[in-house]
C-alpha cells in the first residue's frame, strides 16, 4: 500500500506550511498491518516529523511502530504535561500538526492541562492516549478509564478539552477516526484518540492508496469588509491575532497592511505576526493588560479597526473597550470576536487575506488615510529601589544581544509580563506565549518542541516559580542537545501573587515567598557540563547572555531580581495613584 499526502509543504527554513499542497510517497507495505503502524505512517504522510510523549505499557506499541519508521522521531519527555506543550509549541512553530502520546491512567490525565491550553488557544494538536485492553473494561483493570462499571470515563474527561474525542474499540474504526481527528485538529484545537492496547496491536486491513487531504472549506465572501472600508474616511488600525500564526499568514497580513496603509498592533500571543520592526511607522506594539496604551489612541483616532484572526479576549482587549465602541470594528477569522462587529468567517487566513488584498488593490478605497507617524507608549510601573536587577534592564540587555533569528517562548508571571511588554520579537524568529489558560511551566516543553521543529536558538523566559513546576524538562533538551537557553528570573517567589497580596490584602502576610535558591549553580552541579550561571549584577548580564547563546546545546542564565518589583501589568498599575504612561513619537 502507498499513502499519498496533500497535507503540508515545507518552506525554505524547513518549517511546515499547513495549507500547502504537495504529494509525498510513503514506503510500500503489505495490505495488513498493526493499527499503530497505520497511525505512524498516516502521520508521516500528513507532514508530522515528531511525536512527543512519555512511554508506558499501554502506549509502548506506538513507540515500537515509530522506531521502525525512518520519517518520524519519537521524543521521550519527562512529564506528560510537558509532552503536550512540546506538541503545542511544535505546532505553533510550524503552522502544522503537533502530536503527543501518553499511556493510560495518571499519564493520560497529566495531558489535560496541556491540552486545555491548546484548546483555548486553538492550536492543532493530536493526542494519542493508551488505554487498558478492552477485554478488561469495567473488570477492575489497572488504570481502567473505559467509563464502565464505575471506572473513570476518559472519553468524558478529554471531550471537555478537545474539539474531537473518540475511543476506538474496533480496529477498523481507526481508518475513519484518524482522518477525522487530524482534520478536526487542523481546524484549530486538540483532537484525542483513546487507543486500548489490544486495538493498537490488532491488524487493520487496507487496500489501494489512502489520501491525506489538507484542503479546508472555502471562506466566506469578504464583501462586508470591503464595503465598510470603501465607506470609511480616515486611517485603519489592524489588530492581528494568533490565527495569523496558526495559518502561517504573516506575509499575507503584511501585504494587506500595505494596501490599507494601516497601523498594526498584535494581541500578546501573536507578537511575531506583524513583521514590522519596533520603531517602524505603523507599529503600535501589543494590546491588552501587558500592552501599550497608545493602541487605544490609534483606534480612537482612526476610521476602522480591523481584527484579523483574533476573538480579542479580555486579556487582549483590556483598555480598548471604549475606543472600540466609538469606532467601526470589522473582523475576519475562524471565530467571531467577543465584542459586536461585522465578521467574516474563514478557516484559511492565508487565502482570505490574499483575496481581500487583491480586491482592495483592484478597487482601492478612496477615503483611507495614510499613517504619518506612530505614537508608542509604555506602561510605567512605580520605581523599585530594592535589591536585584530590574525587569526592564534585564529585558533591554537580552534584546541587545539576542540574534535576529532566535525564537522566544515566554512563561506566565512577572517575567512574562516584562517580556511581552518590552522584548521585541525577532524579525526571523517566533515569539510564543500561552495565554489560553496561562499555565505556569508551559514554556519549557513548548520551547523544546519549537527547537525540535526549527533547530535554531530558542530562548525560554520564565520565573523561578514556573521553573519549579516543569523546568526540569530541561533534561530533555540536554539529552537531545537542543539549542535551548533558559533565561530565569529568580525572585524567590510567585512574585505576581506577592504583588496581589501587597496591593489587595494590605501585605500583612505572604504565602508566596520561597526559600532562596541559586538556580544557575544548582543546575550546573546537577547536570555536569551544562553552562549555567547566576547573575546578580547588571554589568555582567550581557556577557553572561552572550556566552549562553553561543554554546552548542542548552544553557541557563538565572537573573536575581526582586519579588517586590511591580511588573508592567495594567491591573496592578491601576492600583497606583501616581501611575502614568510615557509617550514618545517614533
Amino acid at each position: 500500500m502507498t499513502i499519498v499526502s496533500r497535507a503540508s509543504a515545507t518552506t525554505a527554513d524547513g518549517t511546515e506550511r499547513g495549507c500547502g499542497r504537495v504529494q509525498q510517497a510513503i514506503r510500500p507495505r503489505t495490505a495488513g498491518s498493526r493499527v499503530v503502524d497505520y497511525v505512524v505512517e498516516y502521520l508521516t504522510a500528513a507532514g508530522v516529523g515528531h511525536v512527543f510523549g512519555v512511554h508506558g505499557a499501554n502506549i509502548e506499541d506506538l513507540y515500537d511502530a515509530a522506531f521502525y519508521c525512518q520519517d518520524i522521531t519519537a521524543v521521550l519527555a519527562k512529564h506528560e504535561f510537558s509532552a503536550a506543550t512540546m506538541a503545542d509549541g511544535y505546532s505553533r512553530a510550524t503552522a502544522g500538526l503537533g502530536v503527543v502520546a501518553a499511556t493510560s491512567g495518571g499519564g493520560a490525565l497529566n495531558l489535560v492541562a496541556g491540552l486545555g491550553e491548546s484548546y483555548a488557544s486553538h492550536v492543532p494538536v493530536l493526542a494519542l492516549v493508551g488505554q487498558s485492553p478492552t477485554a478488561l473494561d469495567g473488570r477492575g483493570a489497572f488504570q481502567d478509564t473505559s467509563g464502565r462499571n464505575g471506572s473513570l470515563n476518559a472519553e468524558a474527561v478529554f471531550s471537555a478539552v478537545s474539539v474531537y474525542c473518540r475511543r476506538i474499540v474496533n480496529p477498523d474504526h481507526i481508518l475513519t477516526a484518524l482522518p477525522e481527528a487530524v482534520s478536526a485538529a487542523r481546524d484549530g484545537g486538540p483532537a484525542v484518540l483513546l487507543l486500548p492496547k489490544d486495538v493498537q496491536q490488532a491488524t487493520v486491513q487496507t487496500s489501494g492508496a489512502l489520501t491525506v487531504d489538507g484542503q479546508r472549506p472555502g471562506p466566506e465572501d469578504p464583501h462586508p469588509i470591503l464595503r465598510a472600508l470603501h465607506r470609511a474616511s480616515g486611517p485603519v488600525t489592524i489588530i492581528a491575532g494568533e490565527q495569523v500564526a496558526r495559518d502561517d499568514a504573516r506575509e499575507e497580513l503584511g501585504k494587506l497592511r500595505a494596501a490599507l496603509h494601516a497601523r498594526v498592533a498584535t494581541v500578546p500571543d501573536a507578537k511575531d505576526v506583524s513583521q514590522l520592526a519596533v520603531g517602524a511607522s505603523g507599529s503600535l506594539g501589543v494590546t491588552g493588560v501587558m500592552g501599550h496604551p497608545g493602541v487605544a489612541d490609534a483606534i480612537r483616532s482612526g476610521a476602522v479597526c480591523l481584527l484579523v484572526g483574533t476573538r480579542l479576549s479580555v486579556t487582549a482587549r483590556a483598555g480598548l473597550d471604549a475606543a472600540l465602541r466609538e469606532t467601526c470594528t470589522l473582523s475576519i477569522g475562524s471565530s467571531p470576536p467577543y465584542l459586536p462587529c461585522i465578521h467574516v468567517n474563514t478557516d484559511d487566513l492565508r487565502a482570505s487575506l490574499a483575496e481581500l488584498t487583491r480586491r482592495l488593490t483592484d478597487h482601492s478605497p478612496q477615503g483611507l488615510g495614510a499613517v504619518d507617524s506612530t505614537l508608542r507608549t509604555e506602561l510605567r510601573p512605580p520605581v523599585h529601589r530594592g535589591p536585584g536587577i530590574r525587569y526592564r534592564d534585564a529585558i533591554t540587555t537580552l534584546d541587545a544581544v539576542l540574534p535576529d533569528d532566535s525564537d522566544i517562548v515566554v512563561d506566565a508571571g512577572n517575567a512574562g509580563a516584562a517580556a511581552i511588554h518590552h522584548l521585541p520579537a525577532r524579525r526571523a524568529g517566533r515569539f510564543v506565549v500561552a495565554l489560553g489558560m496561562g499555565g505556569m511551566g508551559y514554556s519549557f516543553g513548548a520551547g523544546i518542541g519549537m527547537a525540535f521543529a526549527r533547530r535554531r536558538r530558542t530562548v525560554i523566559v520564565a520565573g523561578d516559580g514556573s521553573f519549579f513546576m516543569h523546568g526540569l524538562e530541561l533534561h530533555t533538551a540536554i539529552q537531545y542537545r537542543l539549542p535551548v537557553t533558559l533565561v530565569l528570573f529568580n525572585n524567590n517567589a510567585h512574585a505576581m501573587c506577592v504583588t496581589r497580596e501587597k496591593l489587595f490584602y494590605d501585605g500583612i502576610y505572604s504565602y508566596n515567598r520561597f526559600a532562596p535558591s541559586n538556580l544557575g549553580s544548582g543546575l550546573a552541579a546537577m547536570f555536569p557540563g551544562l553552562p549555567a550561571v547566576d547573575v546578580t549584577d547588571i554589568d555582567v548580564l550581557a556577557p553572561a547572555l552572550r556566552g549562553a547563546l553561543g554554546v552548542d546545546g542548552p544553557s541557563v542564565v538565572s537573573i536575581e531580581c526582586s519579588a517586590d518589583e511591580i511588573p508592567p501589568f495594567t491591573p496592578f498599575l491601576d492600583q497606583q495613584p501616581a501611575n502614568h504612561s510615557a509617550s514618545q513619537p517614533i
